[in-house]
């Protein structure tokens, strides 16, 4: 059986972050849909500041986004099992969830899937490309209980 292995390091200060336990959760889930070898993963999350810090530098945006993922990228002669890192800006999340009326657990797995499958290669950028991702997106958070995040 495919395991991923995550660890949650939380340096926010915002109310409301969900307990790593959750977070392992999610991620998991996501990863063993549409993964085959176990890896080790890391979410870290993050206020505003080191967000915004994050979104500039690596996406040339000023402001910050609910969550980045920073595939890693193996030297060819190193063998290793990391996947990469999440980070997941709370203050984001937390304005994200309110002010769309989603419950904030909602939000936040629904974000740490989103990242998950962006570290195994999924992306949006192309119509076609978004469909799939969106659909596994949706079939994976409805597998956690949660609403279809695009309806």
């Amino acid at each position: 059986m495919v395991e991923l292995t995550t660890e949650v390091q939380n340096v926010s200060a915002e109310p409301g972050v969900p307990d790593s336990a959750l977070i392992e959760a999610w991620a998991a889930t996501a990863y063993v849909k549409v993964a085959g070898e176990d890896a080790d993963l890391t979410v870290r999350i993050v206020d505003e500041d080191d967000g915004r810090r994050l979104n500039e530098r690596y996406r040339k945006k000023p402001s910050a986004t609910n969550v980045l993922s920073f595939p890693f990228e193996n030297p060819p002669e190193v063998k290793t099992n990391i996947l990469g890192d999440i980070v997941a800006c709370a203050p984001v999340i937390s304005r994200e969830a309110c002010d769309s009326g989603i419950p904030l657990n909602a939000h936040w797995a629904h974000l740490i899937v989103h990242g998950v499958l962006h570290l195994c290669g999924y992306d949006h950028e192309i119509r076609e490309d978004a469909r799939i991702m969106q659909r596994l997106e949706t079939e994976i958070i409805k597998s956690l209980g949660f609403l279809d995040p695009y309806n």
